[in-house]
């Protein structure tokens, strides 16, 4: 009798997780390799609402070098909380409550996975030159330095 009562919660709890999901992607664009998770973190929300412990782990998956190899482009670094694109990561991250090394240590990426695309970087770079930042100021006369 029991078990039918939790077998009868489970499968309201995965029923209401498969009808939020249906109405979400109905509305909204989702990539393909990010509906699992979104079905994982629906149905894990509504079972600690309904006091159901989730029956699937929350941490991420442990990602390969390949993986982390391929999120770095030029104009690019592909975010593994939501698989987008982006010039820079902190405000991304700051959004989703996470800072550069909580993001780091969540997925096991090294410390040294860059924050800023190369392209981005080189282009401020640049234009931080071109101000003549970074350099340091010359007096116009020797004399000046010995208050003459």
């Amino acid at each position: 009798m029991l078990d039918e009562a939790v077998a009868d919660t489970s499968s309201n709890v995965l029923a209401m997780a498969a009808d939020i999901v249906s109405a979400y992607v109905s509305n909204n664009h989702v990539q393909a390799g990010e509906l699992p998770n979104l079905i994982a973190s629906v149905h894990a929300s509504l079972s600690r609402l309904g006091g159901e412990e989730p029956t699937a782990a929350s941490e991420p998956e442990k990602l390969t070098p390949a993986q982390i190899r391929k999120s770095i482009t030029p104009d690019a670094i592909i975010s593994f909380e939501d698989g987008k694109g982006y010039k820079t990561m902190r405000r991304h991250l700051t959004l989703r409550g996470l800072t550069p090394e909580a993001y780091r240590a969540k997925w096991g990426l090294p410390a040294d996975y860059p924050m800023v695309t190369t392209s981005y970087s080189a282009k401020r770079s640049e234009l931080a030159k071109s101000l003549g930042l970074g350099q340091q100021r010359r007096k116009s006369a020797p004399d000046a330095a010995n208050g003459s």
